[in-house]
Protein backbone atom coordinates (compact mmCIF):
# COMPACT_ATOMS: atom_id res chain seq x y z
CA UNK A 1 0.00 0.00 0.00
CA UNK A 2 1.57 3.33 -1.17
CA UNK A 3 -0.01 6.75 -0.06
CA UNK A 4 0.62 9.82 -2.70
CA UNK A 5 2.47 11.56 -0.57
CA UNK A 6 4.66 8.78 0.21
CA UNK A 7 5.82 8.08 -3.62
CA UNK A 8 8.81 10.50 -4.11
CA UNK A 9 10.39 9.04 -1.26
CA UNK A 10 9.78 5.28 -2.40
CA UNK A 11 11.17 6.62 -5.88
CA UNK A 12 14.27 8.25 -4.39
CA UNK A 13 14.91 4.90 -2.24
CA UNK A 14 14.42 3.00 -5.38
CA UNK A 15 16.85 4.84 -7.09
CA UNK A 16 19.24 4.52 -4.39
CA UNK A 17 18.91 1.02 -4.30
CA UNK A 18 19.37 0.94 -7.95
CA UNK A 19 22.57 3.04 -7.40
CA UNK A 20 24.31 0.59 -4.84
CA UNK A 21 23.87 -1.88 -7.61
CA UNK A 22 25.61 -0.31 -10.05
CA UNK A 23 28.16 1.87 -8.44
CA UNK A 24 31.26 1.01 -7.18
CA UNK A 25 31.11 1.17 -3.71
CA UNK A 26 34.72 0.54 -2.44
CA UNK A 27 35.14 3.98 -4.38
CA UNK A 28 35.30 6.56 -2.13
CA UNK A 29 33.76 9.19 -4.14
CA UNK A 30 30.74 6.62 -4.77
CA UNK A 31 30.32 6.54 -0.99
CA UNK A 32 30.05 10.07 -0.97
CA UNK A 33 27.57 10.04 -3.34
CA UNK A 34 26.11 7.49 -1.83
CA UNK A 35 25.69 9.26 1.80
CA UNK A 36 24.40 12.64 -0.07
CA UNK A 37 21.88 10.77 -1.34
CA UNK A 38 20.77 9.02 1.62
CA UNK A 39 20.84 12.48 3.75
CA UNK A 40 18.40 13.90 1.09
CA UNK A 41 16.40 11.23 1.06
CA UNK A 42 16.05 11.24 5.21
CA UNK A 43 15.24 15.60 4.75
CA UNK A 44 12.70 14.52 2.50
CA UNK A 45 11.20 12.40 4.89
CA UNK A 46 11.50 14.31 7.64
CA UNK A 47 9.95 17.28 5.62
CA UNK A 48 7.56 15.06 4.44
CA UNK A 49 6.08 13.73 7.69
CA UNK A 50 6.30 16.63 9.83
CA UNK A 51 4.19 18.35 7.79
CA UNK A 52 1.45 16.08 7.27
CA UNK A 53 -1.90 17.48 6.76
CA UNK A 54 -5.04 15.99 9.10
CA UNK A 55 -6.48 13.75 6.22
CA UNK A 56 -3.08 12.76 5.53
CA UNK A 57 -2.57 11.52 9.14
CA UNK A 58 -6.22 9.42 8.22
CA UNK A 59 -4.59 7.96 5.55
CA UNK A 60 -1.67 6.98 7.58
CA UNK A 61 -3.30 5.82 10.73
CA UNK A 62 -5.15 3.17 7.93
CA UNK A 63 -2.48 1.89 6.64
CA UNK A 64 -2.23 -1.24 5.99
CA UNK A 65 1.18 -2.51 7.51
CA UNK A 66 0.18 -0.49 10.37
CA UNK A 67 0.47 -3.03 13.62
CA UNK A 68 -2.86 -4.34 14.95
CA UNK A 69 -3.96 -4.76 18.59
CA UNK A 70 -3.01 -8.40 18.60
CA UNK A 71 0.53 -7.30 16.94
CA UNK A 72 1.39 -5.13 19.76
CA UNK A 73 -0.11 -7.30 22.63
CA UNK A 74 1.96 -10.48 21.00
CA UNK A 75 5.29 -8.20 20.57
CA UNK A 76 5.41 -6.88 24.22
CA UNK A 77 3.90 -10.07 26.19
CA UNK A 78 5.97 -12.91 27.44
CA UNK A 79 2.61 -14.90 28.16
CA UNK A 80 -0.70 -13.71 26.57
CA UNK A 81 -4.08 -15.89 27.42
CA UNK A 82 -6.99 -14.54 25.19
CA UNK A 83 -10.17 -14.91 26.86
CA UNK A 84 -13.45 -15.51 24.92
CA UNK A 85 -17.11 -14.50 25.10
CA UNK A 86 -19.58 -11.98 26.70
CA UNK A 87 -21.33 -14.97 28.25
CA UNK A 88 -24.61 -13.74 26.54
CA UNK A 89 -24.94 -14.21 22.93
CA UNK A 90 -21.90 -14.94 21.43
CA UNK A 91 -17.82 -13.96 21.44
CA UNK A 92 -16.82 -11.23 19.06
CA UNK A 93 -14.30 -11.41 17.10
CA UNK A 94 -13.23 -7.66 16.21
CA UNK A 95 -12.92 -7.23 19.80
CA UNK A 96 -10.61 -9.17 21.62
CA UNK A 97 -8.76 -9.39 25.33
CA UNK A 98 -6.78 -11.21 27.60
CA UNK A 99 -4.14 -11.50 30.21
CA UNK A 100 -0.58 -10.51 29.40
CA UNK A 101 2.56 -10.24 31.41
CA UNK A 102 4.68 -7.09 30.40
CA UNK A 103 8.15 -6.99 32.26
CA UNK A 104 6.52 -9.50 35.36
CA UNK A 105 3.97 -7.26 35.88
CA UNK A 106 0.53 -8.40 34.11
CA UNK A 107 -2.11 -5.97 32.33
CA UNK A 108 -5.71 -7.00 31.04
CA UNK A 109 -5.32 -6.09 27.42
CA UNK A 110 -8.44 -5.50 25.65
CA UNK A 111 -8.78 -3.71 22.09
CA UNK A 112 -10.27 -3.87 18.69
CA UNK A 113 -8.37 -6.16 16.00
CA UNK A 114 -8.75 -5.20 12.13
CA UNK A 115 -7.79 -8.26 9.07
CA UNK A 116 -5.76 -7.90 7.25
CA UNK A 117 -6.51 -10.41 4.48
CA UNK A 118 -10.04 -10.07 2.81
CA UNK A 119 -10.83 -13.23 4.95
CA UNK A 120 -9.59 -11.97 8.48
CA UNK A 121 -11.55 -8.44 7.33
CA UNK A 122 -14.57 -10.55 7.46
CA UNK A 123 -13.91 -12.76 10.80
CA UNK A 124 -12.99 -9.50 12.65
CA UNK A 125 -15.91 -7.85 10.90
CA UNK A 126 -13.05 -4.64 10.26
CA UNK A 127 -12.63 -4.00 13.45
CA UNK A 128 -16.13 -2.97 13.97
CA UNK A 129 -17.63 -4.53 17.30
CA UNK A 130 -20.96 -5.94 18.34
CA UNK A 131 -22.78 -5.21 21.86
CA UNK A 132 -21.51 -8.22 22.56
CA UNK A 133 -17.87 -7.07 22.28
CA UNK A 134 -18.28 -4.31 24.39
CA UNK A 135 -20.16 -6.53 26.86
CA UNK A 136 -17.21 -8.60 26.13
CA UNK A 137 -15.08 -5.91 27.07
CA UNK A 138 -16.69 -5.02 30.03
CA UNK A 139 -16.56 -8.68 31.30
CA UNK A 140 -12.85 -8.86 30.81
CA UNK A 141 -12.62 -5.31 33.11
CA UNK A 142 -14.83 -6.64 35.73
CA UNK A 143 -12.55 -9.76 36.01
CA UNK A 144 -9.19 -7.95 35.66
CA UNK A 145 -10.95 -5.88 38.66
CA UNK A 146 -11.26 -8.44 40.72
CA UNK A 147 -8.26 -9.99 40.58
CA UNK A 148 -6.34 -6.42 40.98
CA UNK A 149 -4.92 -6.36 37.40
CA UNK A 150 -4.62 -2.81 35.54
CA UNK A 151 -6.33 -2.69 31.98
CA UNK A 152 -4.97 -1.57 28.76
CA UNK A 153 -7.17 -0.55 25.90
CA UNK A 154 -6.19 -0.45 22.55
CA UNK A 155 -8.59 1.53 19.91
CA UNK A 156 -8.30 0.99 16.81
CA UNK A 157 -12.16 1.23 15.14
CA UNK A 158 -13.72 3.43 12.08
CA UNK A 159 -16.79 2.96 15.02
CA UNK A 160 -19.03 0.46 16.51
CA UNK A 161 -20.74 -2.12 13.98
CA UNK A 162 -24.10 -0.14 12.69
CA UNK A 163 -26.37 -3.08 11.31
CA UNK A 164 -30.05 -3.52 12.20
CA UNK A 165 -28.43 -6.80 14.02
CA UNK A 166 -26.20 -4.90 16.22
CA UNK A 167 -29.21 -2.35 16.97
CA UNK A 168 -31.32 -5.22 18.27
CA UNK A 169 -29.24 -6.43 20.43
CA UNK A 170 -28.83 -3.37 22.15
CA UNK A 171 -25.55 -1.52 20.44
CA UNK A 172 -26.22 2.15 21.98
CA UNK A 173 -27.23 0.81 25.71
CA UNK A 174 -23.59 -1.61 26.39
CA UNK A 175 -21.24 0.94 24.63
CA UNK A 176 -23.17 3.40 27.37
CA UNK A 177 -23.33 0.60 30.36
CA UNK A 178 -19.07 0.87 29.11
CA UNK A 179 -19.03 4.27 29.67
CA UNK A 180 -20.51 4.11 32.71
CA UNK A 181 -18.84 1.28 34.59
CA UNK A 182 -15.78 2.06 33.30
CA UNK A 183 -15.85 5.46 35.68
CA UNK A 184 -16.05 2.95 38.55
CA UNK A 185 -13.51 0.30 37.89
CA UNK A 186 -10.77 0.23 40.50
CA UNK A 187 -7.43 -0.62 39.03
CA UNK A 188 -6.02 1.71 37.10
CA UNK A 189 -6.83 1.98 33.15
CA UNK A 190 -4.35 3.09 30.58
CA UNK A 191 -5.95 3.91 26.70
CA UNK A 192 -4.31 3.85 23.89
CA UNK A 193 -5.31 4.39 20.32
CA UNK A 194 -3.31 3.02 17.78
CA UNK A 195 -5.10 3.63 14.95
CA UNK A 196 -8.75 4.89 13.95
CA UNK A 197 -10.61 5.96 16.81
CA UNK A 198 -13.70 6.87 15.66
CA UNK A 199 -17.26 7.45 17.61
CA UNK A 200 -18.79 5.56 20.66
CA UNK A 201 -16.96 2.86 19.18
CA UNK A 202 -13.83 4.18 20.38
CA UNK A 203 -14.94 5.87 23.50
CA UNK A 204 -16.25 2.39 24.68
CA UNK A 205 -13.48 1.25 25.89
CA UNK A 206 -11.41 4.17 25.83
CA UNK A 207 -12.22 6.18 29.40
CA UNK A 208 -9.07 6.00 30.89
CA UNK A 209 -7.08 7.39 33.88
CA UNK A 210 -4.70 7.66 30.91
CA UNK A 211 -5.42 8.48 27.24
CA UNK A 212 -2.70 8.59 25.13
CA UNK A 213 -2.70 8.72 20.86
CA UNK A 214 0.18 7.82 18.66
CA UNK A 215 1.81 10.06 16.34
CA UNK A 216 0.09 9.25 12.94
CA UNK A 217 -3.59 8.45 14.43
CA UNK A 218 -6.97 10.14 14.72
CA UNK A 219 -9.82 10.77 17.09
CA UNK A 220 -13.10 12.11 16.98
CA UNK A 221 -16.81 11.75 16.85
CA UNK A 222 -17.11 10.77 13.70
CA UNK A 223 -14.92 10.26 10.29
CA UNK A 224 -14.25 12.76 7.39
CA UNK A 225 -15.91 10.59 4.86
CA UNK A 226 -18.85 10.40 7.33
CA UNK A 227 -18.94 14.08 8.26
CA UNK A 228 -18.28 14.70 4.47
CA UNK A 229 -21.74 13.14 3.36
CA UNK A 230 -23.77 14.82 5.74
CA UNK A 231 -22.52 18.13 5.34
CA UNK A 232 -21.96 17.99 1.34
CA UNK A 233 -23.94 15.12 0.50
CA UNK A 234 -20.77 14.01 -0.74
CA UNK A 235 -17.49 12.01 0.32
CA UNK A 236 -15.45 13.85 -2.10
CA UNK A 237 -15.00 16.74 0.91
CA UNK A 238 -13.08 14.65 3.25
CA UNK A 239 -9.93 16.62 3.20
CA UNK A 240 -11.93 19.49 4.23
CA UNK A 241 -14.35 17.25 6.71
CA UNK A 242 -10.83 16.16 8.56
CA UNK A 243 -9.71 19.90 8.61
CA UNK A 244 -12.67 20.90 10.40
CA UNK A 245 -12.76 18.27 12.98
CA UNK A 246 -9.05 18.34 14.23
CA UNK A 247 -9.15 15.18 15.02
CA UNK A 248 -5.29 14.62 15.26
CA UNK A 249 -3.23 13.83 18.39
CA UNK A 250 -1.92 17.31 18.03
CA UNK A 251 -5.19 18.53 18.32
CA UNK A 252 -6.52 16.48 20.72
CA UNK A 253 -3.49 17.10 22.69
CA UNK A 254 -3.91 20.90 22.38
CA UNK A 255 -7.67 20.71 23.36
CA UNK A 256 -7.03 18.38 26.33
CA UNK A 257 -8.68 15.87 25.66
CA UNK A 258 -5.92 13.13 25.88
CA UNK A 259 -3.01 12.92 28.02
CA UNK A 260 -0.08 12.34 26.32
CA UNK A 261 1.42 11.49 22.22
CA UNK A 262 3.59 8.46 21.65
CA UNK A 263 6.31 9.17 19.37
CA UNK A 264 5.94 6.57 16.22
CA UNK A 265 8.95 5.87 13.84
CA UNK A 266 9.87 8.17 10.95
CA UNK A 267 7.64 7.44 8.58
CA UNK A 268 4.64 5.70 10.55
CA UNK A 269 4.46 2.35 12.48
CA UNK A 270 4.19 0.46 9.60
CA UNK A 271 7.95 1.80 8.68
CA UNK A 272 9.35 0.02 11.59
CA UNK A 273 7.47 -1.96 13.53
CA UNK A 274 9.81 -3.48 15.77
CA UNK A 275 10.89 -0.06 17.02
CA UNK A 276 7.52 0.81 17.84
CA UNK A 277 6.75 -2.05 19.94
CA UNK A 278 9.71 -1.19 22.22
CA UNK A 279 8.44 2.50 22.13
CA UNK A 280 4.63 1.73 23.11
CA UNK A 281 6.18 -0.47 25.60
CA UNK A 282 8.57 1.96 27.20
CA UNK A 283 5.38 4.34 27.39
CA UNK A 284 2.58 1.98 28.89
CA UNK A 285 5.33 0.51 31.51
CA UNK A 286 5.80 4.10 32.76
CA UNK A 287 2.54 5.25 32.69
CA UNK A 288 1.16 2.21 34.83
CA UNK A 289 4.33 2.83 37.43
CA UNK A 290 3.05 6.81 37.64
CA UNK A 291 -0.58 5.51 37.67
CA UNK A 292 0.04 2.83 40.38
CA UNK A 293 1.79 5.37 43.00
CA UNK A 294 -2.29 6.61 43.17
CA UNK A 295 -4.66 5.34 45.63
CA UNK A 296 -7.96 3.89 44.57
CA UNK A 297 -9.99 6.09 46.08
CA UNK A 298 -8.22 9.50 44.56
CA UNK A 299 -7.55 7.46 40.83
CA UNK A 300 -11.55 7.36 40.38
CA UNK A 301 -11.97 10.66 41.59
CA UNK A 302 -9.35 12.03 39.51
CA UNK A 303 -10.46 9.93 36.68
CA UNK A 304 -14.37 11.41 36.90
CA UNK A 305 -12.97 14.99 37.09
CA UNK A 306 -11.11 14.42 34.01
CA UNK A 307 -13.54 13.44 32.02
CA UNK A 308 -16.46 15.74 33.57
CA UNK A 309 -14.35 18.67 32.97
CA UNK A 310 -13.72 18.54 28.99
CA UNK A 311 -15.79 21.15 27.28
CA UNK A 312 -16.53 23.16 30.03
CA UNK A 313 -15.71 26.73 29.85
CA UNK A 314 -16.24 30.24 31.24
CA UNK A 315 -16.50 33.20 29.53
Amino acid sequence: MLLDFEKPIVELEEKLAQMKKTLDLSNPTNQKIIQSFEQNILELKKETYQNLTRWQKVQLSRHADRPYTLDYIQAICTDFIELHGDRCFADDKAMVGGLGTVEGQTFMFIGQQKGRSTKQRQLRNFGMANPEGYRKALRLMKLAEKFNKPIVTLIDTPGAFPGIEAEERGQAEAIARNIQEMFRIKVPIISIIIGEGASGGALGIAVGDRVLMLENTWYSVISPESCSSILWRSWDYKEQAAEALKLTAQDMLGYKLIDGIIPEPLGGAHTNPQEMYLIFKKYLLETYQELAKIPTKKLLSQRINKFCSMGVFIE
